[in-house]
């Protein structure tokens, strides 16, 4: 299940949030205040920091693009400087996605962008993007709830393309198209020929091929383009009276005929189109044509609305405790056949674990409530592939699968405690996490594993009698264990696990200790 935007329970009015896009293109933040069943913009930035023309071959940032983006999030900062944290979200999209793909190219860029900015920053999948996209496109439309709609958002690194129903997106998929690869692709010296737009116009319908049949089977009642490229390439076409409210194949075709009599980058110099977004409107113009060759449109609606809004309403959300991500957690937890009842006895025990530990440990109450939680909730979801190593098929699903509301590292960081829930402890699952984000996972899943085995017997009527004290003693991290008198000697299979336990965690250079 997806959060729709019109049910959305929105946080009271006085709640003021930010949402930060650092997009491949351009890097926008907008900080707004819920307003009943919407929002009220307070402020707006954005700045051409061309992400993605900063990626070599290797997937490094050129030294001036990292410049760019840096110098960009430190003015962001200053501007989000009295908001708490928990209420602004900022995410990376397809160019940190490729940055973040090449593990030893990345030389602590993120780490660095997230200190300039002074907040986190969420690497989100390509499918978390479109939803979120969807989400901001069609919140407050309107029309009927079975009302059809095509969403289509060109962005500097890929395009997102959604159809939902109402409210609530059905298909959803990111492909690795936008302006500026497309632009470097093909207009990379500035010439633009009858040739080359043919070649990027079909290369563009090349790639999105694969979804072609699917989308047009479902079909749309409208079609909606969001982001720079669509608004922009509308904005030439009514500059030439080519078009009203909406893009139509008849403008589109003359728009592309126009922009090939230019021949050069350097001489699209349309007034309506903003002067940082004319470099890349050739690129962006041949992927606006391949989609509309591929899905066979004749118009297209235009929003101004995209990412943004959809990450603040999502935001929006959380803060009014109808997390996205708590529900994508039921929802897995239905499809893989959990036992409810039983995740529900070990999220109990854990977290009881957890509020014993929290100031000891330093561990963020919140997000570790919550991390643990889900884990809980997920632990035995391998069991449906198989017993034997089923917290390892356990990890892969989650590592895997589309979970909407989660960033990519939200789901590493899952997999990881799903993955040392049990057996032996190994440091493969913390291998692509953050030290910090590692050793959080590693206390969590301590707790984890002795709430899991805890309830061992199954026993649903089960609630053991413990308490846990937590320290360190020369590198070494103790954990201490109470059970009322002979209530173990009364259960000889924890005992018993408890000291396969032990040993299991010498190599965590954990010291489990109970009595």
């Amino acid at each position: 299940m997806s959060q729709t935007a019109d049910r959305l329970i929105v946080a009271p009015d006085t709640t003021v949030v930010a949402a930060v896009d650092l997009g491949s293109n351009s890097f926008h933040m907008m900080v707004a205040r819920s307003a009943g069943a919407d929002l009220q913009v307070i402020d707006r930035l954005r700045e051409p920091v061309r992400l993605a023309a900063g990626l070599d071959d290797r997937r490094r940032l050129t030294l001036e693009a990292e410049t760019r983006a840096l110098a960009c999030l430190q003015r962001f900062g200053q501007r989000l400087s009295n908001l708490p944290r928990e209420r602004v979200r900022a995410v990376g999209t397809n160019t940190l996605r490729r940055l973040q793909e090449a593990d030893s190219a990345t030389g602590g860029f993120v780490e660095r962008a997230e200190a300039a900015l002074g907040h986190s920053i969420e690497i989100i999948s390509g499918v978390e993007e479109a939803r979120l996209v969807y989400g901001g496109v069609v919140h407050g439309m309107g029309g009927a709830e079975t009302e059809r709609r095509l969403v289509v958002d060109i962005g500097g690194g890929s395009t997102e393309v959604i159809i939902g129903r109402g409210p609530t997106a059905v298909l959803m998929e990111s492909v690795g198209l936008g302006c500026v690869v497309h632009q470097n692709r093909f207009f990379a010296d500035g010439s633009i020929t009858r040739s080359r737009f043919r070649q990027a116009r079909f290369a563009a319908r090349l790639e999105l091929e694969f979804l072609e049949n699917r989308y047009r089977r479902t079909g749309w009642d409208i079609a909606i383009g969001a982001s720079g490229t669509v608004r922009g390439a509308w904005r030439v076409m009514r500059e030439q009276a080519w078009a009203d409210e909406q893009i139509t194949r008849e403008g589109l075709e003359k728009t592309v005929e126009l922009v090939i009599d230019r021949g050069h980058v350097s001489k699209i110099d349309f007034p309506a189109l903003r002067e940082d977004r004319r470099p890349v409107f050739a690129g962006g113009l041949a992927v606006l044509a391949g989609v509309f060759d591929a899905l066979d449109l004749q118009r297209m609606q235009t929003s101004e609305r995209a990412l943004r809004e959809g990450l603040v309403y999502d935001l929006l959300g959380r803060l009014s405790d109808h997390d996205v991500r708590d529900e994508s957690v039921r929802a897995m937890a239905t499809r893989y056949g959990v036992d409810a009842a039983h995740a529900g006895r070990v999220a109990t025990t854990a977290l009881k674990l957890l509020t014993q530990v929290f100031s000891a440990w330093q561990l963020d109450r919140k997000s570790s409530t919550m991390l643990l939680n889900w884990a809980a909730t997920l632990h035995e979801i391998g069991l449906v592939i198989a017993h034997s190593s089923y917290q390892k098929h356990g990890e892969y699903i989650l590592r895997h699968a589309d979970l909407q509301g989660f960033s990519q590292t939200d789901q590493k960081q899952l997999a990881a405690l799903v993955r040392l829930h049990r057996s032996k402890f190994s440091e493969s699952p913390l291998a692509d996490l953050p030290a910090a984000q590692s050793e959080t996972i590693r206390k969590l899943a301590i707790l984890l594993r002795l709430a899991a085995l805890l309830h061992r017997s199954r026993d649903p009527d089960l609630d053991p009698p413990v308490s846990v004290r937590v320290g360190s003693n020369n590198g070494r991290r103790n954990v201490d264990l109470s059970f009322p008198r002979q209530w173990l000697a009364a259960h000889p299979l924890t005992q018993a696990d408890l000291e396969q336990e032990a040993d299991y965690l010498k190599s965590a250079d954990v010291r489990l200790r109970f009595d």
